[in-house]
């Protein structure tokens, strides 16, 4: 883990983040990152979070005083904010500039405001500070992760300001759908505060990071009845991977309601819709399979996506992360655009007005335009197992498990990613033991839905349950079945977690798993490099993480002798 001086001098003029699976060397991306930000976008994005720490310290504040501010305002640029921030969500430093200046200017008027109204603000940098010079790479250096000497303290901050990360990303979704909770938002301002002045020890830093998983069962609660009760329960439903005849706009992220809106507005235009990756799962909810022009599913996990936008031939909507940058030549660079908390440079963004409806005539008239999609392959995949559908089964479920006839349950859900070593997950699906059934979501599942595992009387072998937000059905189905076999224990379930991680929406999901009380969750392909070997060694005491290692040892740990 880089954190002394020497590396310090290094990082002059550039950049340091490890926030994702894929950093350099697992240690941290000094030059730029392996995701494709440059290391202008990258301190900008330091800048930016040291505002929301400010906003954060000056609104705690002002809560606990019982006073009256623009909570709203400031709630909402922290959780959009810390979404940008994600990997692969926004590339495009002019869009981060604006929002490094928007929060600065927030963060003066809170204070000046807090301050009038007899709040006792904490001394600190974060909401002292007149003004940025123009050197942001300069300020960044002393701003971001390298500011904290103590690798350990460091760790345990970055691991609570990555699940705060995935956790916003999930609250803007539920608010978009009208969906919010104050104590959620409260809890992030509080979270930020306290990582920002430094106070806490070691101790309280762990049981920081222990409720930021609660809060991140919680805010999953939220936009699972956000998203059910606006576009019905999912439904086990096989999702066509074939395509039409028509020309077509493919929609990517995890953003719902940009989809209900997209599908709206090209009803009745000759123009198709295909989801992508991450919204392959909104093939499942009731409510969009009414429209006729929603043809299934286009192409795989995210990383694949320079090969499949050429050979879609249409427009792309990304409505959240999973941007990969295009090559010079890529012909669909100009098909491409960006909503929400996106961006890229040389990308179309698509606003929103102050009802929050977005305008998308401009990509259905491109749309108009192209050639069909190529077809890249045929047939069906089957999901919708989210814990409506499960626990509606429920009852074959458990005399399927006491009768013998299901082994174990093995939960892969998480993050797909470009690194050949995560082959490992299709190798270890395809050589688990027949009597076993895995539950997944997100786009980890990329990696094993279209394999030809079969099912266990009639209970399919792969059980989709949606996005990786929808992990928390699997913690609801695990909670239900510990009651309905009467265990007092939710890790004496026939249950194991083999689960890949690749950004911080994943993180949040793990820590959600830990605070439910979940152990011995392997965890891969490699361990978090954000992770101090002191930190690590928590996890792996109080909680039995553990990295993968070869598929064979990892069927013999798991399953064989467990």
């Amino acid at each position: 883990m880089k954190n002394n001086e020497e590396d310090e001098e290094d990082m002059e003029n550039r950049m340091f983040c490890f926030q994702c699976q894929e950093t350099a060397g697992n240690k941290g991306c000094t030059l730029k990152g392996v995701c494709g930000k440059d290391f202008t976008t990258s301190n900008l994005m330091d800048l930016l979070i040291f505002n929301l720490k400010g906003i954060a310290i000056i609104t705690t504040a002002a809560r606990q005083a019982k006073v009256s501010l623009d909570y709203h305002t400031a709630d909402k640029a922290i959780m959009e904010s810390l979404f940008a921030t994600i990997t692969n969500a926004n590339f495009d430093y002019t869009s981060i500039a604006t929002r490094v200046t928007r929060t600065f200017n927030l963060k003066k008027q809170l204070r000046e405001e807090a301050l009038s109204l007899g709040v006792a603000l904490p001394d600190s940098e974060a909401i002292t500070m007149q003004g940025f010079p123009e050197e942001y790479d300069q300020l960044a250096l002393g701003v971001g992760i390298l500011r904290e000497r103590n690798e350990d303290v460091c760790s345990l901050k970055e691991l609570i300001i990555y699940g705060l990360k995935g956790l916003s990303a999930y609250a803007e979704h539920a608010d978009r759908l009208g969906y919010k909770d104050e104590e959620i938002n409260t809890f992030v301002a509080r979270a930020l505060c306290d990582v920002a002045l430094g106070m806490l020890s070691v101790e309280e830093l762990t049981a920081l990071v222990l409720e930021t998983g609660t809060f991140g069962v919680k805010v999953m609660a939220l936009l699972d009845k956000a998203n059910t009760e606006t576009y019905g329960h999912p439904e086990i439903t096989e999702v066509n991977i074939g395509v039409g005849t028509r020309p077509a706009i493919l929609i990517s992220g995890h953003d719902l309601k940009d989809m209900e809106m997209l599908l709206e507005q090209t009803e009745g235009t000759g123009v198709d819709v295909y989801t992508h990756s991450e919204m392959l799962p909104a093939n499942y909810y009731p409510k969009f399979k009414k429209y006729k022009h929603f043809i299934g599913n286009y192409g795989n996990a995210w990383w694949q996506q320079r090969e499949e936008f050429e050979t879609f031939n249409g427009p792309i909507l990304f409505t959240t992360n999973c941007i990969v940058p295009p090559k010079t030549n890529a012909s669909y660079k100009d098909r491409v655009f960006t909503t929400n908390s996106t961006g890229y440079p040389g990308f179309r963004y698509i606003e929103s007005d102050a009802q929050g409806k977005k305008d998308f005539s401009e990509i259905i008239a491109l749309a108009k335009t192209c050639q069909p999609p190529t077809e890249i392959e045929r047939g069906t995949i089957i999901g919708g197992f989210a814990h409506h559908q499960v626990l509606s089964i429920a009852d074959r479920i458990v005399e399927a498990v006491k009768s013998g006839i299901i082994r174990k349950f093995v939960v892969m859900s998480g993050c797909d990613g470009r690194q050949s070593g995560r082959s490992y997950f299709s190798d270890f699906a395809q050589a688990l033991p027949q009597d076993t059934v895995i539950l997944t979501s997100g786009c980890a599942k990329y990696r094993y839905n279209k394999l030809a595992l079969g099912n266990i009387g009639g209970i399919p072998r792969v059980l989709d349950a949606g996005q990786c937000n929808d992990s928390y059905s699997i913690a609801v189905i695990a909670l239900k079945l510990k009651e309905v076999m009467g265990l007092d224990d939710i890790n004496k379930l026939p249950i194991d977690y083999n689960i890949a991680w690749y950004e911080q929406k994943a993180v949040i999901v793990l820590l959600g798993l830990l605070s439910l009380g979940v152990k011995n969750i392997h965890l891969g392909p490699t361990l978090p490099a954000f992770l101090s070997p002191n930190v690590a060694k928590i996890l792996v005491d109080s909680f039995g993480i553990a990295g993968i290692g070869t598929v064979e040892e990892d069927i013999q740990t798991l399953i064989i002798n467990s």
